[in-house]
């Protein structure tokens, strides 16, 4: 017997919620045609977008839908904008809401000159001394306005007097630099002072610091330079423009000695800037010409405050805060200090007998060192970043000073979450979240703490789905597929890393890797719903799979045309059992999964373009790849004649084989699971999708055995552990207590998220941006309730189903313009439109208390 109520809410009629421009709810400064959406909320059960009309001053268009709305009004340079939107409802209810946008320097040149210091050249293998640039002016009328527009090659911190201007981080941001760089808008009306001097300290970062485990620098310029623009309007309608030129003065003697976000950054409080030698600075010209757009990433921010939660004394005589969180941000001090005194402070993820470990970080120091004034004095770095639980304190006294830190990384909204009975599942959770936000620094690294943290392709490639739901990755992902497309060979092939700064990987087509340029904006596009992300990548992801197509094509007939062996493949990477050359013997079967699964991606984003023969062909591909994987690897009923986990795991999580193989297939997977005592055996490439594999074919008892194993190798394991992000090695900490060096930050196994959503909670998109929904929970591992939202451009979607007294109770919400598509334990099947809704029918699972 089943029971459904609608549960009317007090929201009232309709309301605009929340109206984004360039996916900002504020502050968007733009140099583009701003794409426009916008949330409704409502009362009334069924609820839906009828038609509404946007205006910006004198354009004014009428749409249909919510999301994706491309502003294709004038634009003047530094200019202002009111968004008003006028939405009517199926219900004839109307709301009105607005918003607004700016515009940054759009075609308008540059008059400022780079500047630099031309006698300073940085040694190879090291970060450079930051520059430190200063101008001042004079005032003599009133202000009516104020802007400032800067950039660097390199990493700036903007000072207006004694006043940061900055709030970011590692600003103008991380991009391949010789194709596209960003710059910063601020308002500094507020600043302005009749007696003015600007402060610009630029390190080295990205772009002429040490960086990738090869410790390169000067990998985009020789040495750091700067380029500022600082518009003044006057109350009686005059206009000035202050620019970065010879005029101004440079000095390596700044108060910031070192900077490098491997080594760390020395900070000598006791610089008196005007006590210091000063020379004009240079012009100097770019060896490129990038592209220069205001902002149009995320900017990097701190966020949490993290409290010690425990305090000793190690046998060196360091002070070691326990934060009891691993995670990327940086050490904040408040001191009492005296001249001269030097306060150390180190970084370590974990401890080994009592004392910072730190064999792990390689050649990264990951240390910072301030050197006191007289009195009381805060600090906390600015131009390096850290991967850390624990900070070791050397040179003061516990009760001198007072430590806490902050976590670090790109403003991304949080919009998912979930939770359940089983609290190993939820520490997972938070790993899962904790090792997102350590790796989303600008882009999506693979680790925070060691010397690396590079753009990785293959690990956002299998965490892409858990990470768009727990965050809005729309300008983050934007911004880095801007880069990828940049970088892309004309050849097709994909670097391992992006930006592509100091490698030199062989840039052929990869499965996994080099996969992401279709897997990420394909994952994007459904969570967000932008098509306009999917348009302007489409060449890159039919240049890719191209190029694909020829490998797996070249010196071979019949079926093998279609198997991918050539070039270079990761394999199995990071698989429990073998090491590299075992993990890449099993690349032909993984890449030609791969290449099916790409090319039936590559028919969906063809037909949501509307490019119906690519469809097509993209579809029959996909069959053709399917055929030779049977016809090749298998016996033709489901048995492989090579053996291993993630081999049966891809072609039944990618809908390679027909309902007879799949059978054998998930029998002969649930075997060779049985044949390693219940522990997976899965890499990289394959691990995110062996839970959808077992539960999708039928084997849910199996698929929650595995889940909940505590024995290494496998997911709680680390959880018992007392991870609190995910390992880049199941066995980072072996069962005896030792230590493997690797990561214990890295986010790739941190993929299992997406099966508590997609399967637990139950909730999964059907249509880009959860326009269309289904949920479907996957009862089992004895969870008797669960709690799961995510936040869709059109509003909030929440999962609360529980079972008691022999009842499963589903409660739910679909936001309005939605509609939602349920499954009951019991096969019943339900549809609904917008609203808040409760399911119940009875229930019995002999595993739940």
């Amino acid at each position: 017997m089943s029971e459904i109520r609608c549960n009317p809410n007090d929201c009232g009629k309709l309301k605009i919620d929340e109206i984004r421009v360039e996916n900002l709810k504020s502050d968007c400064v733009t140099d583009k045609a701003p794409v426009i959406s916008f949330a409704l909320s409502s009362g009334t059960p069924d609820t839906r977008l009828q038609k509404a009309f946007i205006s910006v001053g004198d354009w004014e268009k009428e749409v249909t839908d919510q999301v994706g709305i491309a502003y294709d009004g004038p634009l003047e340079p530094f200019s202002a904008y009111n968004v008003i939107i006028k939405a009517y409802d199926n219900h004839g209810n109307c709301a009105t809401a607005s918003a607004s946008f700016r515009t940054g320097r759009l075609d308008t040149p540059w008059r400022a000159r780079w500047i630099t210091k031309k006698s300073y050249t940085p040694q190879r293998g090291q970060s450079p001394l930051p520059m430190t640039f200063r101008k001042t002016f004079n005032i003599s009328k009133p202000i009516k306005s104020a802007c400032l527009t800067a950039t660097a090659m390199g990493i700036y911190e903007l000072f207006l007097g004694q006043e940061r201007i900055t709030g970011e981080y590692f600003s103008p941001g991380f991009t391949s630099y010789k194709h596209n760089l960003q710059y910063n808008y601020y308002d500094v009306t507020n600043y302005i002072r009749q007696k003015n001097e600007i402060i610009a300290v630029v390190g080295g970062g990205w772009a002429v610091g040490r960086y990738t485990y090869s410790s390169k620098s000067r990998i985009t310029t020789d040495r750091q330079a700067f380029m500022m623009e600082l518009f003044l309007e006057y109350e009686d309608g005059t206009s000035e423009i202050i620019i970065t030129d010879r005029s101004w003065q440079v000095t390596l003697d700044g108060n910031y000695r070192f900077g490098d976000f491997y080594d760390g950054e020395v900070y000598d409080a006791r610089v008196d800037l005007n006590d210091i030698l000063w020379e004009n600075a240079d012009e100097t010209r770019l060896p490129f010409t990038p592209c220069i757009l205001a902002r149009y990433g995320c900017q990097v921010m701190a966020h949490e405050t993290m409290m010690p939660k425990a305090v000793f004394r190690s046998k060196n005589g360091e002070l070691i805060y326990d934060f009891g969180q691993n995670f990327a941000g940086v050490i904040c001090l408040d001191i009492i200090g005296k001249a001269g005194q030097i306060i150390t402070v180190r970084h370590a993820e974990l401890l080994q007998d009592g004392e910072l470990f730190v064999e792990n970080l390689r050649t990264a120091k990951t240390t910072v060192t301030y050197i006191c004034k007289d009195g009381m004095q805060s600090y906390s770095p600015k131009l390096t970043y850290m991967g850390f639980r624990y900070a070791g304190v050397s040179g003061i006294e516990e009760d001198k000073i007072h430590v806490f830190a902050r976590a670090v990384y790109s403003d991304i909204e949080t919009v998912g979450g979930f939770i359940c009975s089983n609290d190993d599942l939820n520490r997972l959770q938070s790993n899962v979240v904790w090792s997102a936000k350590s790796n989303f620094v600008d882009i999506p690294t693979d680790c925070p703490q060691r010397d690396e943290r590079q753009g990785w392709t293959g690990d956002i490639a299998v965490f892409a789905g858990t990470a768009c739901f727990n965050f809005d990755l729309s300008r983050f992902l934007d911004k880095w597929l801007s880069d990828m497309r940049a970088e892309q060979r004309k050849s097709g092939g994909i670097p391992f890393v992006i930006p592509r700064q100091g490698t030199f990987d062989p840039m052929v087509p990869t499965a996994c890797w080099g996969d992401s340029c279709i897997i990420v904006p394909w994952t994007e596009y459904m969570a967000r719903g932008n098509r306009e992300l999917l348009r302007k990548h489409y060449p890159a992801m039919k240049k890719y799979m191209k190029a694909v197509r020829f490998w797996s094509g070249l010196f071979s007939l019949g079926q093998r045309r279609h198997i991918w062996k050539w070039l270079f493949q990761f394999g199995d990477w990071c698989a429990p059992e073998g090491y590299v050359k075992e993990w890449m013997k099993k690349g032909k079967w993984i890449a030609t999964a791969y290449y099916s699964y790409t090319a039936s991606i590559m028919s969906r984003v063809a037909d949501e373009l509307g490019y119906r023969d690519d469809s097509e062909y993209y579809q029959r591909l996909h069959e053709k790849i399917n055929n030779a994987y049977r016809k090749v690897f298998t016996d033709g009923n489901g048995n492989l004649k090579n053996e291993f986990q993630t081999a049966y795991v891809l072609p039944l999580a990618f809908n390679m084989v027909s309902a007879k193989e799949r059978e054998s297939m998930a029998s002969n997977l649930v075997r060779l699971i049985a044949d390693s005592d219940w522990h997976l055996n899965t890499g990289f490439p394959g691990t995110p999708f062996l839970l959808f594999a077992l539960s999708d074919s039928g084997k849910t008892e199996e698929a929650y055995k595995l889940l909940l194993q505590d024995t290494c190798p496998g997911w709680i394991y680390q959880v018992k552990c007392g991870a609190t992000t995910f390992w880049e090695r199941w066995d980072a900490v072996k069962p005896d207590g030792g230590i493997n060096i690797c990561s214990l930050n890295h986010y790739a196994y941190g993929a299992v998220g997406d099966f508590l959503y997609r399967r637990i909670a139950g909730i999964e998109a059907t249509s880009a941006g959860y326009r269309t929904f289904k949920i479907r929970p996957v009862i089992g591992g004895g969870i008797e309730w669960v709690r799961a939202h995510h936040k869709t451009p059109y509003g909030m979607i929440s999962v609360n189903w529980k079972i008691k007294n022999n009842t499963f109770t589903l409660e739910f919400e679909a936001p309005v313009s939605t509609s939602c598509q349920v499954f009951m334990p019991s096969g019943k099947e339900y549809r609904f439109g917008s609203g808040r809704y409760t399911v119940s029918e009875e229930y019995k699972d002999d595993s739940v208390s």
